[in-house]
């Protein structure tokens, strides 16, 4: 071999290497692009925390099942699912154990819905589950999945547990497939509104409740913001003496076109839609400065305000209070916090923080529809309450009922031994008055005494010597 053909082979040899390596590092930039987009799209098809499927993954899902059914003629369920207690976790516990307890409900829906199921994370404690088959399948899945939610969940710390509300709608019964999760969704946030703890199939009366809702909502909206609400009080009455010592305000809404919508209409929508915030603040701004002025002409007697389960969960509520209170120049201690057994017995830290927050105020706390929640005496001791309120529900059965007038009798004597006193509310009996004055309650309301009525109004009764209905302001009401 001469020198050229030696120096020809080792140039051939070179460029041979030189493209074998660029041939390398272009398999590998592929493969390395290929590894990102593939970690891309398994990102974007899952909830990293859970695992399930993300909702764009679930709508692909959807579309494929709609293509199915269309070409055998089948069909599917689509199950909304929210954890009900889920905000009072969120509420109760860190972020990190929130978190935990999603991860658990995931893993325990998978193991309900099966293999052939997608599962979906949607937001906060929601998710959706898609299945094949018709109604029977979807009540029996929600069936199984409401048993296994249901289980306490073990947490490092300690344990918790939650119902969930379950709404089903199936293809092609309950309309397109475009509105096959919005429907699943609308039953199940149906449900929950009315207590939840079941599964709800979809009925189309549904949207028709819906859009009425949504009308009212915006009309909630707009009274906040023009003013439309008032409040009128209702006395309570000593026991004893027919004395006024206190005022409960009661907050009504004119609307300027169904005229009065009752609070059982409108506090739920405003609690479930945001607005008890603003709502609550302006119940609290305008009671405080009716007791202000009803001290200016001398009368003494605490306003009384009801204190809802959002409201309890604020941070500053009641530095909010407080700040209300020494604007309009009004004591705490003028200042009544009704709060409903319920919401006192959730137990979680935020509630825990605003019942302490209370107690170092120096407001009077009572524990309103007492009797309907579950209280026990150890829980009881920890609030820091003044009184008890008997739920209307037993004052109402207490001239038929002999288990009314035993739970009454038994509330009473708890709330002596706790050194409490007890007010009894709806009283609308002569009746029903003297069972109570005989078995030891203090203090009395209901329409047998006063209908509610305008702080004017109120205002005048307390005036006279001796009220219409025979009821004394003067000695309970004037400094």
């Amino acid at each position: 071999m001469d020198t050229w053909q030696f120096i020809s082979l080792g140039v051939a040899a070179a460029l041979s290497y030189l493209y074998w390596l660029e041939r390398k590092k272009r398999l590998q930039a592929t493969s390395d692009r290929d590894r990102a987009l593939n970690q891309m799209s398994a990102k974007n098809s899952h909830d990293e925390r859970t695992g399930l499927l993300s909702q764009d993954a679930f709508d692909k899902a959807l579309d494929q099942a709609t293509q199915n059914a269309d070409r055998s003629g089948g069909s599917y369920c689509v199950l909304s699912i929210v954890l009900d207690n889920f905000g009072l976790i969120q509420d109760g516990f860190d972020e990190e154990t929130s978190s935990q307890v999603l991860v658990l409900t995931a893993q325990r829906l998978l193991s309900s819905a099966g293999s052939e199921a997608s599962v979906c994370k949607c937001e906060g404690g929601e998710f959706a589950v898609l299945v094949s088959g018709g109604i029977p399948v979807g009540t029996q899945l929600a069936d199984r999945i409401r048993a296994e939610l249901s289980k306490p969940i073990a947490l490092a710390t300690n344990t918790t547990q939650s119902t969930c509300s379950i709404g089903i709608a199936t293809y092609p019964d309950h309309g397109a497939r475009a509105k096959m999760w919005g429907n699943a969704a609308l039953a199940m946030r149906s449900l929950k509104s009315s207590g939840g703890d079941d599964y709800c199939v979809y009925d189309p009366k549904m949207a028709v409740q819906a859009r009425d809702e949504a009308v009212m909502v915006n009309d909630l909206r707009q009274a906040v913001a023009a003013n439309q609400f008032t409040l009128y009080f209702q006395p309570k009455i000593d026991a004893q003496s027919l004395q006024v010592t206190a005022a409960e305000a009661l907050l009504r809404w004119h609307h300027p076109v169904r005229g009065f919508v009752s609070p059982v209409v409108f506090i739920p929508l405003a609690e479930k839609y945001g607005l008890m915030g603003p709502i609550g603040n302006w119940v609290i701004e305008e009671a405080s400065r009716t007791a202000a002025v009803w001290l200016e002409s001398g009368l003494r007697m605490r306003v009384a305000v009801n204190i809802s389960g959002y409201q309890m969960r604020q941070d500053n509520l009641v530095e909010h209070i407080v700040s209300v209170l020494e604007r309009h120049g009004v004591q705490p201690e003028r200042f009544t916090c009704e709060i409903t057994e319920t919401v006192a017995m959730e137990d979680t830290a935020a509630t825990k923080l605003t019942f302490e927050k209370m107690r170092q105020a120096g407001f009077h706390v009572s524990i309103d529809d007492f009797g309907t929640g579950y209280s026990s005496l150890g829980s009881l001791r920890r609030l820091p309450a003044a009184e008890l309120k008997i739920d209307r529900a037993f004052v109402m059965d207490l001239e038929e009922s002999e288990e009314a007038r035993s739970i009454a009798k038994s509330i009473i004597d708890m709330a002596r031994a706790l050194g409490l006193k007890v007010i009894a509310e709806g009283v609308e009996t002569v009746g029903q008055s003297n069972l109570l004055v005989d078995m030891g309650c203090d203090e009395l309301q209901g329409f047998l005494y006063s209908m509610p009525i305008a702080a004017d109004e109120l205002q005048k009764m307390a005036m006279n010597r001796h009220a219409g209905d025979g009821s004394d302001f003067r000695d309970s009401l004037f400094a």
